[in-house]
C-alpha cells in the first residue's frame, strides 16, 4: 500500500497560489499550506498547537521517523508510512496506513468516512486527550510497527479497484478529498485510476493527483470539463 521511503517527501502542490509545506517545523508553527489560512491565528494547527505537539511527542518517542509529506507530519518505520497527523476546525487527528491490520483492543478508531473500509484515525477533540490516551497511542503505535516490520498489509477486496500507491496515501491523508473521491461514480473513480496508472513515474502520478484534484472535489470525471 505505500510507496519507497522518502520518494514523495517532499511533494508540494501549487493551488492558487499556495504551497504544501516542505519543512516539519512549518507544520507546527504555521501550518500545512493547503488554504488561504496558513501562517495566521485562525489556521488549525494553532488551535490545536498543544495537542498536535504532544502527538508529536509521542510519535518520536516509539521510535518513528519523523517526515513531511502532503503538508502533514508524517511518521515512518520499516520503509512504511505508519501513520501522518491531520488538523482541522473541530478535531485534529492521527490517522493509520494499513489500519486493515489493527486490532483495535480499546475500541477508539474512527473511520475517516463513509467509503473507508477500515476504521483507521483516532481523533481528539480536546488537547489534553493525547496525555490522557498515551500508553493506548503508543501500543497501537507499537503494533503498527510490528506490522510494518514484518511485511503485512491490510486485506485486499478482489472486487476493489486498484489504485496506484501515490493516491492511497494522498487520500489517507485528505480527508475532504478522499470523501469526494468516495462521492465518484465507480466509473469516474476507474477513469482516474487508469489514467494515474499508465504514468510510468511516482512523480508524475502525484503531479497528475495534484492536477486533478479540484475537479474530484467538483465530482467530475479526469476527462470532464
Amino acid at each position: 500500500m505505500s510507496v519507497a521511503a522518502g520518494s514523495v517527501a517532499r511533494y508540494c502542490v501549487k493551488d492558487e497560489g499556495l504551497h504544501m509545506i516542505t519543512d516539519i517545523e512549518d507544520y507546527f508553527t504555521k501550518g500545512c499550506g493547503r488554504c488561504e489560512r496558513f501562517d495566521t491565528p485562525d489556521c488549525s494547527t494553532k488551535r490545536w498547537a498543544e495537542g498536535l505537539a504532544q502527538l508529536r511527542r509521542v510519535c518520536l518517542a516509539s521510535g518513528l521517523t519523523e517526515m513531511v509529506k502532503w503538508g502533514h507530519p508524517c511518521y515512518m518505520a520499516a520503509g512504511r508510512n505508519i501513520v501522518i497527523i491531520g488538523a482541522f476546525r473541530d478535531d485534529f487527528r492521527l490517522s493509520f496506513f494499513n489500519a486493515g491490520l489493527m486490532k483495535d483492543q480499546s475500541g477508539i478508531l474512527e473511520r475517516q468516512g463513509q467509503g473507508t473500509r477500515f476504521p483507521d484515525m483516532i481523533r481528539f477533540t480536546n488537547n489534553d486527550q493525547v496525555v490522557e490516551l498515551e500508553a493506548t497511542i503508543s501500543a497501537y503505535l507499537a503494533e503498527a510497527v510490528g506490522y510494518a516490520e514484518a511485511g503485512l498489509i491490510e486485506p485486499r477486496d478482489e472486487r476493489e479497484l486498484e489504485l496506484p500507491d501515490e493516491l492511497i496515501e494522498v487520500l489517507a491523508a485528505d480527508p475532504e478529498l478522499s470523501e469526494a473521491w468516495d462521492r465518484l461514480t465507480p466509473g469516474r473513480r476507474r477513469g482516474y485510476a487508469i489514467n494515474l496508472s499508465g504514468a510510468k513515474k511516482a512523480d508524475t502520478r502525484l503531479s497528475r493527483i495534484a492536477k486533478y484534484r479540484e475537479k474530484i472535489m467538483a465530482g467530475k470525471g479526469p476527462l470532464d470539463r
